[in-house]
């Protein structure tokens, strides 16, 4: 590998990633390739976005041809893939209605713009407050920020926007104490991605929604990560059975193309009108047509199960390493955390060496997040390397 394009990036990119000693070049099905033809297993799916692997066929003759067709109109205009894919989403999922932007960030603070919007219509101004949870992760403009329990992250850009408050995750009786008649929403991640891979309990949804509905607040769902598929149910509020307000979506959903949703009931979305909100680039016929091939594709019972199946199995090869430095193996489907008692980053630097993409999701967790077209000798390949990797590690 040349040092032309590392060099380029730290010239002329702003330094706000640490990136990986090599260039990737290409990628097929399950597999990236750097620019010296080395394959790497990618257990990372460009963090839950490659849900259908790289280069996929489908994805890229839907992407061709619409780019030839149409490229981009402005939301003055209709277009039938916008409309096609809002339809899609609604159909399967509780929404009424479909708000369209260009990320995950995107798609928190438009669910915080509709929140007050409806706070203040339906019960008079002053109902703001937003609850939110220890461990989550919303994104990184001043809003969502706002409602990302990060000290490092949002130390530096203070004052954020005003309004939020945290309680422990999980622990409903805290959140309880902080929901209350000044409450225009309650954030919360059914699984939590950046957090370490934490499923929240059927109980605690449950309870929230309970505390919405008394005191006229919001329930939003942020299944950025844990949406389209990724827990081996289309949705992951479906695991427990609560229904919230509204549910941000991203990463997935456009097939590695960059789009976010923000869906919501008829209920809400009757308070909000032309002008409330927009977009140059949301809901753009390109990527609208990609995001119909995923969803598609990952609504399919029979790819749900398959996540199921290789979810199991990659837990339960996991938990057959017996490593004792191996603190805790949890998730749903195939979005899976092992916690260690050590930090992770010389495992994920070792898989590196290896051919093998992993990532963390804090210091001491090792966040697992295949492609969800993963089968079974991916998944042998992956827990072979992860074997020799703890071996190496613990010599």
């Amino acid at each position: 590998m040349s040092n032309q394009t590392p060099d380029k990036t730290a010239r002329y990119v702003l330094n706000t990633y640490a990136r990986a000693p090599f260039v990737l070049a290409r990628g097929e099905g399950m597999y990236l390739y750097d620019e010296d033809g080395k394959a790497y297993l990618d257990f990372t799916a460009g963090i839950s976005v490659n849900a259908l692997g790289h280069a996929d066929p489908e994805i890229a003759a839907a992407v061709s041809q619409q780019i030839a067709q149409l490229s981009h109109v402005c939301n003055l205009y209709h277009s039938a893939p916008h409309a096609d894919l809002a339809e899609a989403l609604c159909a399967r999922s509780f929404a009424g209605k479909v708000y369209f932007c260009n990320s995950g960030t995107e798609a928190v603070e438009a669910a915080i713009k509709f929140a007050r919007k409806y706070a203040r219509t339906i019960h008079g101004p002053g109902k703001t407050g937003i609850v939110a949870f220890s461990g989550s992760f919303h994104g990184r403009t001043v809003g969502a920020l706002a409602l990302t329990a990060r000290e490092k992250y949002q130390a530096p850009f203070r004052p954020l926007m005003p309004g939020a408050s945290f309680a422990p995750f999980d622990d409903l009786a805290a959140a309880e104490k902080l929901i209350g008649p000044d409450t225009c929403a309650v954030f919360v991640e059914p699984v939590q991605g950046e957090g370490g891979i934490h499923p929240a309990s059927a109980e605690f949804l449950a309870g929230l929604r309970a505390a919405c509905d008394r005191y006229g607040a919001l329930l939003v769902f942020d299944e950025i990560q844990c949406g389209m598929g990724r827990t081996g149910k289309l949705w992951g509020y479906e695991h427990s059975g609560v229904t919230p307000d509204m549910m941000t979506l991203a990463k997935a959903l456009g097939g590695g193309l960059p789009i976010g949703a923000t869906l919501l009931t008829d209920r809400v979305a009757d308070v909000l009108a032309p002008g409330d909100h927009g977009s140059t680039f949301a809901g753009g016929p390109v990527i609208c047509r990609a995001a119909e091939v995923v969803l598609r594709r990952v609504s399919d019972p029979a790819m749900l199960a398959h996540v199921r199946a290789m979810g199991a199995r990659l837990v339960e090869g996991l938990r057959g390493l017996n490593h004792p430095g191996i603190v805790e193996i949890r998730g749903l489907g195939l979005m899976i955390g092992v916690e260690f008692d050590r930090e992770v980053a010389p495992l994920i630097a070792a898989g590196h060496a290896r051919g093998l993409l992993m990532i963390n999701a804090g210091p001491n967790v090792l966040r697992l997040m295949p492609p969800l077209i993963v089968d079974a000798s991916h998944v042998a390949q992956f827990l072979d390397t992860f074997a020799a990797i703890l071996a190496e590690q613990s010599a």
